[in-house]
């Protein structure tokens, strides 16, 4: 795969499958612009990108639940690097766990303050769907370009405790991904969304079941990201797919 001259956007990008689809993308020549909310560690991520010599990073401090920031994260991304190629939504999480909730305290759904859900629908949902927004007036001038949405198993199972999730999930899985596509036609611009099952970003999903016995590797799922978004993937679009190793299809007795 030949990502030169690409310009990708990756959110969530100090930590996690963010940083390792920015490191990935410029690895195989592409320049990457990475946003976060974690100045300094971002700062080093991106050093230590650039000091590799392939594509090229920047840094933009970002919180994508802040629209303002969004486009002006995009206006440097073209300033910098003249397009915007693709779009990568990772920034993300559960809010309960994000948040720290002590959910001894607060035990079920109707218990956590509200608050903590507004947190997890702005950066689950609104976020991705603000960078969409945005960016899409880049990507109509260029007539091209793909944008990923990151859904979740967990978007087709439902949650009792992380409801933001699973909703915010599910609205990019079908709404969201389906409706840009739709808009994205006529201008050559994709969409498409990538549902992790089970991913080893922390311990704890090693625990999630699936029909392989196994949590995916994170650089599992950066492949099918990078598949989708190479030459060789350009027929896919509008479609949720779904990398879980079996736990979609799984009998829910």
């Amino acid at each position: 795969m030949d990502f030169k001259n690409k310009v990708a956007i990756s959110t969530g990008a100090a930590s996690g499958m963010g940083l390792l689809f920015a490191e990935n993308f410029a690895a195989l020549g592409g320049n990457v612009v990475m946003c976060d909310v974690n100045e300094s560690v971002l700062a080093e991520k991106v050093a230590a990108i650039n000091e590799k010599g392939n594509g090229a990073a920047i840094g933009i401090v970002c919180d994508v639940r802040d629209y303002s920031q969004v486009c002006d994260a995009r206006d440097k991304a073209v300033l910098e690097f003249g397009r915007i190629d693709i779009m990568a939504n990772f920034a993300g999480g559960t809010a309960v766990r994000m948040c720290k909730v002590d959910t001894k305290k607060y035990p079920e759904f109707p218990d956590v303050p509200i608050d903590v859900y507004d947190w997890g629908i702005d950066v689950n949902l609104k976020g991705p769907f603000y960078f969409a927004h945005a960016v899409l007036k880049q990507m109509r001038e260029q007539k091209s370009g793909l944008i990923i949405n990151i859904g979740s198993i967990t978007g087709a199972e439902g949650s009792v405790i992380g409801m933001d999730y699973s909703t915010s999930k599910a609205a990019l899985m079908y709404g969201l991904t389906k409706s840009i596509a739709q808009f994205g036609a006529k201008y050559g611009i994709r969409c498409v969304c990538v549902s992790p099952g089970p991913v080893l970003t922390r311990p704890a999903m090693a625990n999630m079941k699936t029909m392989l016995n196994r949590a995916a590797e994170p650089q599992e799922i950066i492949d099918l990201i990078l598949f989708i978004a190479s030459e060789k993937g350009q027929f896919i679009n509008g479609e949720n797919i779904m990398i879980d190793g079996g736990r979609n299809a799984m009998g829910r007795g």
